[in-house]
């Protein structure tokens, strides 16, 4: 695929682009592309590799599905671009920063400014067709992205992984907790904030953790 990705992740991931079922989803998500309306745009399928080096990496916050509405979806989980709207479980995830830390939030959605300071915003599905949520699921990316967690997971020490939902709680399972510090709660998700992402602090636990290890605290604003 013609992406931009950083070289740091590139030397990790090579591995799986020589695989057999990378060569499969490769050609299954360029078919789509020329078929119609697919998200994110081709040369931000990486983008969360692309804007936080593997070097760099401090904490990991794991989605799902990109975003599948027109000019949403950008590479980076929970993330859109200025100008468009935030979706209900950014402006919950919003709430809780603001709640937990006491900061007002920048009037930006875009998270590249988390990214640029080592958060990757992983999601498990890096693209995903037009207005149909769940449709490049089962197609490879599952297995590339469980591959990028266990190089994280064994080749960097204390790292916070942020596991909201069940989703990402299965898909981080293999993760060392005496090695990482792993948070876990509900899906931000206006289904389910009120139940326990809410109150979560996960956002100054996270801080308080890196600071604990000597590693710089993430200004979440």
């Amino acid at each position: 695929m013609d992406v931009r990705i950083e070289p740091g992740w590139k030397s990790k991931l090579k591995p799986e682009f020589d695989k057999e079922y990378f060569v499969r989803l490769t050609d299954f998500v360029r078919e789509e592309y020329r078929k119609g309306a697919v998200y994110p745009p081709g040369p931000l399928i990486f983008n969360a590799f692309d804007v936080c080096p593997f070097d760099k990496v401090k904490a990991v916050i794991i989605g799902q599905d990109p975003y599948h509405g027109p000019g949403q979806a950008h590479g980076l989980c929970f993330s859109v671009k200025d100008g468009i709207d935030y979706p209900p479980s950014l402006v919950n995830i919003f709430k809780e920063i603001e709640s937990d830390l006491g900061i007002r939030i920048k009037a930006s959605g875009d998270l590249s400014r988390w990214a640029g300071q080592g958060v990757l915003l992983l999601n498990a599905t890096l693209t995903v067709r037009a207005h149909q949520a769940g449709s490049h699921q089962r197609k490879g990316w599952e297995e590339f992205t469980d591959y990028v967690i266990k190089v994280l997971n064994e080749e960097k020490q204390n790292l916070v992984f942020f596991l909201w939902g069940a989703y990402a709680q299965k898909k981080g399972e293999s993760i060392d907790r005496s090695r990482h510090l792993v948070l876990e709660s509900v899906h931000p998700s206006p289904l389910s904030a009120s139940r326990g992402f809410f109150g979560n602090r996960h956002f100054s636990r996270c801080n308080d953790y890196l600071a604990n290890n000597g590693i710089m605290p993430i200004d979440w604003r």
